[in-house]
């Protein structure tokens, strides 16, 4: 083992520093695994490593760039922009550390807009650096296809619970801080139930059991660990219950009009690394479902957004969903349109394939036309107000009211356009 700072939490205490060390990844790095085999002909493709937190996908490209002697540079996608990439590529094109073919590792690729991943477009194709992404998200979703087509895609697969309890024996028996504790695995499922797979979760959590235990030997169970698990910070797990929780506490803020309270869930996601678009996707979804027509620009502003944050990226735009998130807790709320297709939806259940009209049916052929499709309909436009008043609805549905407009914003004028066009036929008020 190399010398480490023991002040350093257990998994970087841990971290394997040849590819022998790596625990999984056999299909790639095990004696047949395509790495290894590509590595042997000290040839490096760029590649996107693709697979959940705490697999090895960091530990992976250190490895693979140390193998063959490349200098190796890293960016996060979280705080590097355009001209941190280029920055590095001119480096790498010039003499000295980024003199030998650079590897240059970004992490969280799947977080850099389309204008940063097209930056790296010239390099990767030139040979200029060898580019090794990772991501927790589809490539084919997240990356862009001129990109994508340059590298090859390697998928890391999760830990096993074989994998696991080999990363503890290990580390029992080469840690400095733990090989000359006596420790005893009596149970260890809520362990590995609490590090989901994630080799760093796993280490760090462990350490924090034996560091709970009292002086003397220690036993790790599932109570005990369950106590643990229990007294840790509050931490946002974008793969496990807290980011449903959050997310949730943050739509219920912005549903209840609380600005601060938005923005703190939202600072909450920020923090811990959610994906940006999946929070404006939600702010999406909200603008329909709970402010609706009682401000209708409200989906303009989230779609808006969406597309913004898509653009730029982290970190700017946690400032564009800031204000997203502001504007719709500000906004009045109608849920008018989500109660109205649920209605709509349960009447399709219950009375089937209705037919349609023969006024409202299309006409295009001679027979279609013979038969009286369309021959009743009246064009609204030829109306008084661009208004006819006829039946648009299946006959045993006639009258029925799904939509009941709220009493919010602009909604009342919904309210009152069918009470003085409708003349009481629909309950619009």
């Amino acid at each position: 083992m190399h010398a480490t700072d023991l002040s350093m939490p257990l998994a970087e205490r841990m971290r394997p520093t040849t590819l022998n060390e790596v625990v999984g990844q056999q299909h790639l790095v095990g004696p047949q695994g395509v790495l290894r085999k590509a590595l042997a002909g000290g040839m490096l493709p760029s590649m996107i490593l693709w697979g959940p937190p705490g697999v090895g996908k960091t530990t992976l490209a250190r490895l693979i760039a140390q193998e063959l002697g490349r200098p190796f540079h890293t960016l996060s996608a979280i705080s590097s922009g355009v001209k941190d990439v280029r920055e590095v590529i001119e480096k790498a094109g010039g003499s000295g550390l980024f003199s030998r073919s650079a590897v240059l590792f970004i992490d969280e690729i799947h977080r850099f807009s389309k204008a940063q991943q097209d930056s790296l477009l010239g390099a990767v194709e030139k040979g200029t650096i060898t580019l090794i992404g990772a991501t927790t998200e589809n490539p084919s979703f997240e990356v862009i296809g001129a990109l994508l087509s340059r590298c090859q895609v390697y998928t890391l697969e999760a830990l096993t619970e074989s994998d696991l309890l080999a990363l503890l024996h290990r580390a029992m028996a080469q840690d400095a801080q733990l090989k000359d504790r006596s420790i005893t695995l009596r149970s260890t499922s809520t362990l590995f139930r609490a590090s989901g797979g994630d080799a760093r979760r796993l280490l760090n959590t462990f350490e924090l059991c034996v560091k709970a235990a009292p002086e003397g030997p220690v036993e790790i169970t599932d109570e005990g660990v369950q106590d643990v698990v229990h007294t840790l910070s509050a931490r946002y797990d974008k793969q496990g219950e807290q980011h449903y929780d959050i997310i949730s506490a943050f739509i219920k803020s912005i549903r209840g009009s609380d600005p601060n309270a938005a923005v703190y869930w939202l600072a909450r996601m920020v923090e811990g690394g959610e994906d940006p678009l999946f929070i404006a996707r939600r702010m999406v979804i909200l603008s329909s479902e709970d402010i609706g027509n009682a401000n209708p620009n409200a989906l303009l502003m989230a779609t808006t957004a969406m597309q913004a944050a898509q653009m730029i990226g982290w970190p700017e735009s946690r400032i564009i969903l800031s204000q997203c998130a502001i504007y719709l807790a500000c906004s009045p709320k109608s849920n008018a349109s989500y109660v109205a297709i649920g209605a709509a939806q349960a009447t399709v259940q219950r009375t089937g394939d209705l037919v349609v009209p023969i006024a409202l049916r299309n006409a295009p052929t001679k027979l279609m036309k013979d038969l009286g499709y369309g021959k009743e309909y009246q064009y609204s436009h030829d109306g008084e107000g661009n208004f006819i008043d006829q039946e648009f609805l299946p006959p045993s549905l006639a009258g029925t009211s799904f939509y009941t407009p709220g009493t919010a914003g602009k909604e009342p004028e919904h309210a009152a356009l069918i009470k003085r066009l409708w003349k009481g036929k629909y309950n619009a008020s």
